[in-house]
């Protein structure tokens, strides 16, 4: 039986390319980047050049770059340090309700320390309203954090036109953009944007590595003390390996991207016509044009998301869905309530199918085939 994996929006194979260029430094260079002898000379020359390639991805410069664990540590990163280095100028957060977990934990640990946030509702495709956001806005709101693209239902938030707004207030604007990255053009002086997060393993490159763009002009007080790697701002030895692979996904990312995104929004068609030519109910969760080419998530009336994921994995198609199951009980996906509320069938019926370099034609009409066959015995 062959197997499809079809969520990428989680966790994304490595690229042969990738592991190549991993294996090839993992083989030859094992020194610190911080010794000044010829060994940990040839290791920071590697990150230097990894730097440089990933700066110019988002038209930030070198020194605004700052290599991380992933995701959450970048989205971390910015949220603590940005609050204790301008809690003087105030102490007030906005963020939306449909972040990712890394940036909502951070900001409930922020409330518990004396910060206020508040936390913008958004519409039925999962997007904030620009009135909110302006109408929240006080003299002493220090920090705005704004996902790119929602990992779960794809919806893309006007990053552009709340950057427009953040011109001329103090408040500094943080970017989640690990989905988004790599899919979307993103450049960080046309958006406005001070702080961006980044994972590799969202683009084919090795778990565990990651960046936070700091635009030059915010202070940062750093999360992590030991040594004075990334310019004092994040101590560690760097992964240098990982961080070459990250340098090469990155390379492979900007030059396949159009194509990518074509192959992908093409993949949603093709799915979408295929279950519509089955005598099912479904409906789309977000809007397809406001969303992120690679994911698709689709609400199943009358099914339960716990059996269709056990079904589609029996038939060997690995996704996702919007919710966490665990020990036989849901826990409703945060993004879906905010979407439609709490009361809503979708919050039990919804499955995120999303793709990526290797995903073929064929596997989505039989994914989608497999699909309706499963919701129409589901449904009987």
């Amino acid at each position: 039986m062959e197997r499809i994996y079809l969520d990428h929006a989680a966790t994304t194979p490595m690229h042969p390319r990738v592991i190549e260029k991993m294996m090839e430094v993992m083989n030859n260079n094992y020194g610190n980047p911080s010794s000044i002898h010829s060994f940990g000379r040839e290791a920071r020359h590697y990150i230097d050049l990894a730097r440089e390639t990933l700066a110019r991805s988002i038209g930030a410069k070198e020194n605004e770059i700052i290599f991380t664990s992933g995701g959450t540590e970048a989205d971390n990163m910015a949220l603590f340090g940005v609050a204790e280095s301008y809690q003087h100028k105030g102490k007030h957060i906005i963020t939306t309700q449909v972040e990712h977990h890394a940036v909502l934990h951070a900001c409930q640990r922020l409330e518990k320390m004396g910060f206020e946030v508040t936390y913008l509702p958004v519409d039925e495709i999962g997007e904030i309203s620009l009135d909110d956001l302006s109408t929240a806005l006080r003299e002493d709101t220090i920090l705005v954090s704004v996902m790119y693209g929602n990992n779960e239902v794809g919806t893309l938030q006007p990053i552009k036109e709340i950057g427009e707004i953040l011109k001329s207030h103090q408040a500094m604007f943080h970017t989640d953009a690990v989905q988004a990255y790599g899919m979307e053009d993103i450049n960080v002086n046309e958006l406005n944007v001070d702080l961006l997060a980044v994972s590799a393993h969202k683009i084919n490159g090795p778990k565990g590595t990651g960046f936070l763009y700091v635009r030059d002009k915010v202070k940062l007080v750093p999360r992590a003390f030991g040594g004075e790697q990334e310019r004092k701002r994040r101590a560690g030895t760097e992964n240098v390996a990982a961080i070459v692979g990250f340098q090469e996904a990155v390379k492979i990312a900007s030059e396949e991207r159009l194509v990518k995104r074509e192959k992908c929004q093409g993949f949603k068609k093709i799915f979408i016509e295929k279950l519509a030519a089955h005598p099912i109910v479904f409906s789309i969760n977000g809007l397809l044009d406001k969303s992120m080419p690679h994911v698709l998530n689709l609400s199943f009336p009358g099914t339960n998301v716990e059996a269709m994921l056990v079904n589609l994995d029996l038939a060997g198609i690995a996704v996702s869905s919007g919710s966490a199951c665990t020990a036989g009980s849901i826990e409703p996906s945060h993004v879906l309530v905010a979407m439609f509320g709490k009361e809503s069938d979708r919050l039990i019926n919804s499955i995120r199918f999303s793709f990526g370099f290797n995903t073929t034609e064929d596997q989505i009409i039989k994914t989608a085939e497999e699909t309706a066959r499963i919701v129409s015995r589901l449904t009987k």
